[in-house]
């Protein structure tokens, strides 16, 4: 998609499967970055481990939704911390979430990544 945010721009690595959805303005000079996915949650909750050698922690079970912090929060400067939220759409019998683009594929994303870079003028890492 023209003028989606890559790993670059984001500071955060992609999973290759990852297509741009939308992003929004969090506050104070902060955007979060949604991505939808067509392979599990699981799947991605062990890719983001691996890449950003990071655990991160599972902040609900249902619907499963695992958070990677990475970065310092400053509250003071920042609205979220930086980090990646990986969440699980086909909870509950759910289909996934819709793909916002008529007649793209996949028609619904199982699993969907937040990613929220910190301000431009804080450091990622």
């Amino acid at each position: 998609m023209p003028g989606a945010p890559n790993e670059a721009t984001l500071g955060f690595p992609l999973h290759p499967t990852a297509q741009f959805i939308a992003s929004y303005d969090a506050g104070r000079a902060q955007r979060y970055y949604l991505f939808g996915s067509p392979v599990s949650y699981m799947e991605l909750v062990v890719y983001y481990r691996k890449v950003l050698k990071e655990g991160g922690d599972q902040i609900f079970a249902q619907p499963a939704t695992h958070v990677f912090e990475v970065g310092r929060f400053r509250e003071d400067t920042m609205a979220f911390p930086p980090g990646v939220t990986v969440k699980d759409w086909t909870m509950g019998g759910s289909g996934g979430y819709p793909n916002p683009r008529p007649g793209a594929e996949p028609t619904r994303f199982p699993t969907i990544i937040m990613i929220v870079p910190p301000p431009p003028a804080a450091p990622a890492r």
